[in-house]
């Protein structure tokens, strides 16, 4: 009988799971010692403590697709992480992979999205000496800046899923040469776009961007021509063509995994890169641009203002960096407001 609950959840993960899956009580550790937990196996210690972060919590007033929507019904960075991980864990659990290992790596993935969705990411990677790129201020987020300082002291599992998810534009599926260290890193990858091709097509549908009818047939005929069809259609593709009991990697067929592929470049020509949103876009990034240079102007007001100052060894615009980053919409245009809008005078 297993002395812990711990004890019984792992014993349960080696019964039931693949044998490739990530088993909790293997994991290749922390960074610092931690005593273990007598309740929660190390990936959900680890999901817990993202979930409990502050981070996590401003994904709330982040951008996904359209700046600070004023509708209910729009997601943004926070639903898209809860959609990612519904599909994260549907593929999961259909292959024996480790679905808390999973729903860990999609909580911590968009920690270190900037305000204002790419378009804030795109001016700081301008601005900020060595670039910018939120993946890996992801992964400085849960290592570094959580916990005033302290990080999150994750698994070194979850910290790969989180600096592994990014695609870019040209490559979704990992090949031979992949250096993720988990398959459930891989399902990550796959579930972030699965679902944001997803809701950003129903999204710019309630924007008045496009109609539903517009998605090219030769995408509609194969994915399916309503959400939860799309849906069914990706995560179903997914699961049977994934040959991991013969050593293979999460995959795709070729179709479908094409068609995905189209859906994501009609979205970029019809909404991501759309004058109507790319204007006020344009305006955000103002917004960003005036605060990073007014943040490097002076020091010392930036701490008496806003209590930034750099971390030891670092320096002021990495702490910039971080500040800016961190930012929600709303509070983002909220400080630019602050900072460069005269207040009318009164007299007391």
């Amino acid at each position: 009988m297993p002395s812990t609950i711990r004890a019984m959840l792992e014993e349960q993960e080696a019964q039931s799971l693949h044998p490739r899956a990530a088993f909790s009580r293997e994991t290749r550790g922390r960074d610092r010692p931690d005593a273990e937990d007598d309740m929660r196996p190390a990936f959900q210690r680890d999901r817990d403590r993202i979930l409990h972060s502050k981070s996590f919590r401003r994904l709330m007033g982040k951008t996904q697709v359209f700046l600070a929507p004023r509708g209910d019904h729009y997601r943004n960075r926070l639903t898209h992480t809860l959609e990612v991980a519904q599909v994260g864990r549907s593929i999961a659990r259909a292959l024996r992979l480790n679905e808390m290992l999973v729903e860990a790596m999609v909580m911590g993935h968009d920690l270190g999205h900037t305000p204002f969705g790419h378009a804030g990411e795109r001016v700081l990677n301008g601005v900020v000496p060595r670039g910018f790129h939120h993946v890996q201020q992801s992964v400085r987020v849960v290592e570094v800046l959580e916990k005033d300082g302290e990080g999150l002291n994750l698994t070194v599992e979850v910290r790969d899923g989180i600096l592994r998810h990014s695609k870019g534009r040209g490559q979704v599926l990992m090949a031979g040469g992949a250096k993720a260290l988990t398959l459930e890193a891989e399902i990550v990858r796959l579930a972030d776009i699965v679902a944001y091709v997803n809701h950003d097509l129903d999204d710019a549908v309630r924007g008045g961007l496009l109609r539903g009818d517009e998605v090219p047939r030769a995408i509609a005929s194969v994915l399916g021509d309503r959400h939860s069809v799309r849906l069914h259609t990706l995560v179903g593709d997914v699961i049977r063509s994934s040959d991991i009991d013969g050593g293979g990697h999460i995959a795709m067929s070729g179709e479908v995994h094409v068609a995905l592929l189209a859906l994501r470049d009609f979205l970029y020509a019809r909404v991501y890169e759309n004058p109507v949103v790319q204007d006020e876009f344009k305006k955000a990034q103002h917004i960003l641009e005036d605060l990073h240079r007014w943040c490097l102007e002076d020091g010392e007001r930036l701490r008496a203002r806003f209590g930034v100052v750099p971390r030891p060894g670092e320096d002021l615009p990495r702490a910039v960096a971080d500040f800016l980053s961190g930012m929600t919409d709303r509070f983002a245009m909220e400080t630019w407001e602050k900072v460069f809008v005269p207040r009318p005078w009164a007299i007391v």
